[in-house]
Parts: C-alpha cells; structure tokens; sequence
C-alpha cells in the first residue's frame, strides 16, 4: 500500500487551524497517489485537553470536525484521532479513538484500550477502554488500528511489572491473532531525553515480536509542559525502520509498504543535549505562539542559568522580542555584569541595568525595628531576590513581557530558590534540567564560537547574595547531588539502593529530606518544560504535608 504519515504541530482547542492543516495534508496525499493518509492521537483538538473533555459544545466541536474532514476523503482514506461518544450506558461517556475516513463519511471507529494513568498521563479520567477489535479492509489489506497503546510504558512501569507482561496487555497481542498486514499506531508521546531510545525500542520489539510491519505516527510541538517531538516510523516485519521522520519539526512522507528495495531514510543520531536544547527551544516558542504572547523578559545575572536560558530564548522568540534587566546588588562582582553585558550584546538583545541596592537599603530600614538585635540571613538574601522578581513583574506588567524563570532542576529539587524572588515566572525554561546538564548546554551552544562568555562557564556557581557565596557552601557538588536526585526522582529508587551505589550516606540522605521538605515551593513555581520522564509538576503530585521516613 501507498500510505502518507502526516507529521503535525497541533493547538488545543484551536479547530479551525488543526482541521485546515489536517485537510491540506489529506489533499497532498491524494494529489502524491496515497490510498491511506495516517494522522496522530487526538488531533482533531489536540493532546490533551484535561477537562475540556467534560464540555458537551467542545465534543460537538471535535465531531463536527471529523465529519467535515470526511468530505475530503474521496479517491484516499484517512485515519484521525479525535473523541468518540460512548453510547453505552455504562462506563465513561467518551473513547479515545480513531476514526477511519473513507468515501465522504466515516466508515468506522477504533479506540483506545490501554489508558495510561501514570506520570503526566490521567486518561482514565476522560476515557472509557476499548474492548472490541476490529480489523479494517481497505484495497485488499487488513489493517490493525492501535493508539499509542504499544507505547504504554515508562522505567518504574517495566520494573514493576516486566517488559513481556506489559506486552502480553497490549492489543497488539490480540490484533495479531486475526493475522493483520499492517499495524498503524496513532500517538502522542511526549519527548523525554532518558527514554527516547526505549520508545523506539518497543516499536521493534513488536515488529520482530508479532513479524508484521508497524506504522507509528507521533505529532510534534509543544502543550504547554508537555513538548512532542515527531520521529515518526515505519518499520518492517523484522524490526528495522525504513523511514523514520524529523524530530521536533512537522513532516509529511509517503511510504510504500511492500516496497523492499527502497533504501532506508534514518534520522541522524543526536546527543541528549542537543535533543534537550531542540526540545526547549521548541516549548518556548509554542508557548508563546498558541497562548498569543510575543515578547519575553528575564533577570540576566551573569551566572550560567540565566545565560543558557536567555540563547534558548532568543533562538524562539528572536532577539527583538526579548528585553533582559541586570539587577545588580553590592555583592555583585564587576566579573559578573560584564559577562552579562557581553552574553545581551553578543545576540542582540536589548538591557537596562537597574542597581537594586537602594531598594535594599529601603527594605533594611523598614524592617529595621523588626529585625534590630538580630544578623542578617536568609531573610535579608531573599529580600533581594523578591526585589529583583518585582522589578522583573513590573517590566512584564507594563509592556506585556512573559518572565522566563532560569532556575533548573537542581534547585527546584532541594528548594535553592526563593519564592516570589528568583523562582517567579510565566514559564521555567530549565526546570527539568539539572545543573550539570546546563553546564553542558553551555558548551553546546558554544561549539562552533563564543556565544555565552566562557567566565559564566567556569566560574563556582553563585547566587551572589552575601559576600563570597558559593552553591558549594549549601549543596552537595553539583556532579554528586545531580545523580542523587536522578536516582530518587527519575528512576524512583530508594535511598538505601542509592547509597548502596557508592554514594555516602548522609548525602544522600541530606538531599533526599531537602527533596521532600521543599514540595511546598514546587507547588507554586510556573510551568516546567518537560524534557526527561519524571518533571516536577503535574507530572510528578506529592502531598505538602506528607512525613516521609528515609
């Protein structure tokens, strides 16, 4: 068979442009010859759209746009992911499904089976499970019908229950008993750095597994958190791919299914952090382009946080929509506004310094018969950081700016951050990445010429609140704490298991409890963009008030 893989950058809820562009690939497809056009999970409203579900004119909507996108099938059939309604009286009211398109009309539908509850995932919430599992025919060929089921997976899922016993739930398994010619999997699986090749790996897997070729179509773009990076696949019978399409860009191909002479067309392989800064680069200017936003603002401090999220920035948004302040205080080192002079002048981006000593000073006197008798601390550090937020809410208030919050992962974890200060935001740019993978993005965007100043680079880690700080004074060395938390966080292990690493005890136990202790100021931080598979935020709920035993 000729079948089209319609690789898309959907918007939630915006109808009008997901069925226009779903339209203009269906007559594509036609005009290249294409008997089947394969679209993604959900596209007709996009991936996911939560409660909107619960809105009686939003399915209308979906369904409405169905049956339009079906005049457009004539001389092709197509295959678009979109609610259906449930008519049984029992169960949840709507399916996850995929509607068959063909003849003007919809000829079948196929939903959902495995509805993933985990991670950012809660469809169960929405979706009743499929249980029937009908073939479809189309030009002589039985086609199985699966949406990102085969998929279903995550490191704590296989650990708990086993690779093969999470295959034997799959329909695949139950599709392959009726002898399919072709498996067509619709998805929508989000990037996450640490398990992209596992996802890649399952779709081989099934191919060898169940010998019949795999047709896998991934959307792409960015929902808010949540950024989809395409890689689309088509894999034949023994498990090796013979077009695998772009990753984090739209793609449209053509494949011929029975075609065993064609040389294969592979994605070049990539590192992490090239995927990572693809990714959010990818998050932030969808961000801005489907919320309606156009310029951004930032606290640029001469430190490496601030400078790799400003280069992401301006590579998604252009330096024109960007305006940065430098809000130095009195322990500010010269070192440290000349770097970030030369990081906003080296891309083109417009600054203004505002010295925030006298606001500090102010601060000082007001609280001076409150705090008199008593040494400055946190509180007197935190003041300056809720200054420089407030400065930075004023700009966005007055001339419509987004804050990028800079803080990463790292910090996030063990609460190195202040609330209302440094962790305000209308979207944190690094809040999945940790430290030591910031330092690398740094070298990253480097490579080729000295965009960020090698100083931010080099230089210990500062907040530059009290004279002489260092991050090393509070936190474990970046290189340790990092792999404590990926163990704790990504990976879920216990923290008998981590110290069983080699890792020294109190370590991990200290940043474990600063872990747990901090869930308080996460509840509160902006959207994270998400890059690995366990981010913080709705991705990752843990109760306030919890008391956890180590």
């Amino acid at each position: 068979m000729k079948i089209a893989l319609a690789q898309l950058n959907y918007h939630i809820g915006n109808f009008e442009a997901n069925r226009d562009q779903i339209i203009q690939k269906i007559e594509n497809a036609k005009a290249q010859g294409a008997e089947l056009v394969v679209f993604s999970e959900l596209a007709v409203c996009g991936y996911y759209p939560n409660d909107l579900l619960e809105r009686r004119e939003f399915i209308d909507r979906c369904i409405d746009s169905v049956q339009l996108i079906a005049e457009h099938c004539h001389g092709i059939a197509a295959l678009v992911g979109a609610p259906s309604i449930n008519h049984s009286p029992n169960g949840k009211m709507l399916f996850n499904s995929a509607y068959f398109l063909k003849d003007g009309k919809i000829g079948s539908v196929h939903s959902k089976t495995l509805l993933p509850t985990y991670d950012v995932f809660d469809e169960y919430r929405h979706f009743e499970p499929n249980n029937t599992f009908n073939l479809i025919e189309l030009n002589g060929k039985k086609l199985a019908v699966t949406i990102c089921e085969d998929l279903w997976y995550n490191q704590p899922v296989f650990s708990a229950f086993g690779r093969e016993n999470l295959y034997a739930l799959c329909p695949v398994a139950e599709y392959c008993k009726q002898n399919p010619d072709l498996i067509i999997n619709l998805s929508a699986s989000p990037f996450s750095y640490n398990q992209a090749k596992l996802r890649k790996d399952i779709l081989l897997d099934n191919a060898r597994k169940y010998k019949v070729p795999i047709i896998y179509v991934n959307q792409v773009g960015a929902q808010t958190e949540l950024i989809f990076d395409g890689g689309s696949l088509f894999v034949d019978n023994g498990g090796k791919i013979v077009r695998e399409m772009a990753y984090f860009s739209p793609d449209f191909a053509i494949i011929e299914t029975e075609n065993k002479s064609v040389e294969p067309i592979i994605q070049p392989e990539t590192d992490t952090i090239s995927m990572i800064y693809d990714a959010l680069v990818l998050g932030i200017s969808d961000y801005f382009r489907k919320t309606g936003f156009k310029t951004a603002t930032l606290g640029l401090s001469g430190g490496i946080d601030s400078a790799v999220t400003l280069v992401l920035a301006e590579k998604a948004l252009g330096a024109a929509n960007m305006h940065v302040l430098l809000m130095p205080s009195k322990f500010s080192s010269d070192h440290s506004i000349d770097d970030a002079v030369k990081l906003a002048e080296n891309l083109g981006i417009r600054y203004d310094i505002l010295k925030i000593h006298p606001i500090v000073d102010a601060f000082d006197q007001t609280l001076e018969p409150l705090f008199m008798g008593r040494k400055q601390d946190l509180a007197e550090e935190n003041i300056q950081a809720r200054i420089r937020g407030t400065l930075l809410m004023g700009l966005s208030n007055k001339f419509g700016h987004i804050v990028l919050n800079t803080s990463n992962k790292s910090e996030a974890a063990v609460g190195y951050g202040t609330l209302y200060g440094d962790m305000n935001g209308g979207l944190s740019v690094l809040g999945d990445v940790y430290k030591t993978d910031v330092f690398k993005m740094a070298r990253f965007i480097n490579r080729d010429s000295e965009v960020i100043p090698n100083n931010t680079i080099v230089k210990p880690p500062s907040a530059e609140l009290r004279p002489d700080q260092k991050d090393s004074d509070s936190l474990p060395d970046y290189e340790v704490l990092d792999k404590v938390l990926f163990n704790y966080i990504e990976l879920a292990m216990p923290p008998a298991e981590i110290v069983a690493m080699g890792l020294d005890e109190a370590t991990v136990h200290r940043t474990i409890l600063m872990v747990n202790r901090n869930e308080y100021k996460r509840f509160q931080t902006p959207p994270i963009l998400r890059v690995s598979s366990k981010a913080f935020g709705f991705g990752r709920k843990m109760p306030l008030v919890a008391k956890y035993a180590l």
